[in-house]
């Protein structure tokens, strides 16, 4: 089961990028739905989200075991996306999660270190 996602998430498109940008997203989606079909990950999810001020423009989540992962992160086809990625977009950013199962582990250990600090009260 999937306790794990890589997040990948980027801002505005650099200006006069655009068909690259296009090009390499395409790219990327092709890249992950092999990984899906190929079981190297579970699934994933893309989100392009509506204009905001917060600077993040879409992200994609995919989701694994903690092996699956850490596997893609050194393939090389997927570090030459990310490289191709961070020269036609701003905030490319790349972070480990939690969900479903691996949520209860962390919350766990929020609670072990919550319980040795002293609670102020009011």
């Amino acid at each position: 089961m999937a306790d794990r996602i890589l997040y990948i998430g980027w801002g505005k498109v650099v200006r006069g990028r655009e068909e690259r940008a296009l090009a390499v997203f395409d790219e990327s989606v092709g890249f992950y739905g092999r990984c899906q079909q190929d079981g190297r990950i579970e699934k994933f999810d893309v989100v392009l989200l509506d204009l905001n001020a917060g600077g993040v423009a879409g992200y994609i989540e995919l989701h694994g075991s903690p092996e699956q992962l850490a596997a893609l992160r050194r393939d090389d086809d997927f570090e030459q996306l990310l490289a191709d990625a961070n020269f036609i977009v701003e905030d490319l950013s790349v972070l480990e999660g939690h969900t479903e199962q691996g949520l209860a582990r962390r919350i766990e250990l929020y609670r072990n270190a919550m319980s040795k600090v002293p609670q102020a009260v009011g």
